[in-house]
């Protein structure tokens, strides 16, 4: 039996391997100079390549039920035996797990090594132009430039829109719908946000703990905690990339997003009100405003509160209107940033959004044309921060190369 497999990323890398293991005759398609270019940028370089926490609870899509059967087929611990066979140690960091390295290189020269084991074909620099059900025939064509080649079975892994640099540019959306699959809206996930403030490039590189909520036309639509970077024209961290995929689609349609930042998310309300008392009570005597704010956060955040509250640093604290103290008190708990757009699929992580599941059987083939499967991101499943999107890959390419190689 003769497969192709369109596209050398995570899940088009597992999906020729399980193909391979099960008899196979696999070849890769790949428009790069190389296989695996995106996994080398998972996890900073780190590659976190699963998590020990899985749950259906870490994942999007339109058919979340449906997703999570498939994940359950290959979860996390199926993907550590299928790395740890290989030789890879694995490190558990706080539920996110790792290579024991600390190099996404690891990931990807285990899989190397198991394509070349396996004499799994690899044609770089090769763009598919099309795939296409011969005619008469359940066998598949696969057409790049100035080439045609018919296989038994097809899987597409080309990946959605997010890092084009990659590869993944949406080729593999343009494939599907000429074998007649719909889409899901595709938005940017796991990406900073635009916001409209006009002061951010004051506090442009400033990072600190805090507590986001996100609303949506006034609704709180969700929250989340951690590290928060102010960039010149948003915010960043992963505590926003968690957010973003259910911003990215408000914004699309057309509703009002805002989000409140708390960067004392320490305190409660009744011990921040008995803080602000005792720090009026202690800083009593302070000369300035700016003298008794200092400590209290990063410099520039209280510069920025002080001025946004309609205060100088330079006023007298003792002579200062109490009301406008009490705004920089509030601003710490509560700075209220308007969302206007998401940065581009150049910066994102992952595509939310993609072929709907409603249109692959259980073992991903697709319900329009026999013996064509998906894996992977260009489907519409996707994950959280945390080896969730890794984990997916693994899953879906293992599901689609085992079920490709079963006779029908």
């Amino acid at each position: 039996m003769k497969i192709a497999v369109i596209g050398g990323g995570a899940a088009g890398m597992m999906a020729a391997i399980t193909a391979a293991e099960n008899g196979a005759e696999v070849i890769i398609y790949e428009r790069n100079d190389r296989v695996g270019k995106k996994i080398l940028a998972t996890g900073n370089g780190k590659c976190n390549f699963s998590n020990a926490d899985m749950g259906p609870d870490y994942f999007y899509g339109n058919d979340k039920e449906r997703a999570w059967k498939v994940i359950e087929k290959f979860d996390e611990k199926k993907t550590v035996s299928f790395f740890e066979n290989a030789g890879m140690l694995v490190k558990n960091r706080n539920g996110g797990l790792y290579p024991t390295s600390g190099q996404a290189s690891t990931v990807l020269d285990i899989l190397r090594q198991k394509l070349a084991a396996k004499n799994i074909k690899v044609i770089t620099e090769q763009l598919v132009k099309e795939v296409q059900k011969e005619k008469n025939s359940e066998k598949i064509a696969v057409i790049t430039k100035g080439t045609k080649a018919v296989y038994d079975r097809v899987i597409i892994a080309c990946g959605g829109a997010a890092a084009p640099k990659t590869g993944s540019d949406g080729n593999g959306y343009r494939l599907a719908k000429n074998l007649g699959h719909s889409l899901v809206d595709t938005v940017p996930a796991l990406v900073q946000l635009k916001c409209t403030e006009e002061y951010l490039k004051a506090i442009s590189g400033v990072r600190t703990d805090a507590a986001l909520e996100l609303l949506i036309d006034g609704k709180k639509a969700g929250c989340e905690s951690g590290e928060l970077q102010f960039t010149d024209y948003g915010i960043s961290g992963i505590v926003v990339f968690q957010l973003s995929r259910t911003a990215a689609y408000a914004l699309k349609q057309k509703k009002k997003v805002t989000m409140y930042i708390n960067c004392l998310p320490e305190f409660t309300d009744e011990t921040y009100k008995s803080f602000i008392k005792e720090r009026k009570q202690r800083l009593k005597d302070a000369d300035t405003v700016e003298t008794f704010f200092t400590g209290m956060l990063n410099k520039k955040l209280m510069l920025l509160f002080i001025k946004l509250a309609g205060l100088k640093t330079t006023d007298s604290y003792k002579k200062a209107s109490q009301e406008k103290i009490d705004k920089v008190f509030a601003l710490c708990r509560c700075l209220p940033m308007h969302v206007c757009d998401t940065n581009s699929f150049d910066n994102a992580q992952v595509t939310a959004g993609g072929i709907p599941l409603a249109e692959v059987s259980d073992n991903l083939e697709s319900r329009k044309v026999k013996n064509v499967y998906f894996a992977g991101e260009i489907l519409d499943v996707d994950g959280v921060c945390g080896g969730y999107n890794l984990q997916w890959a693994w899953t879906s390419g293992y599901v689609a190369g085992e079920a490709a190689t079963k006779k029908q």
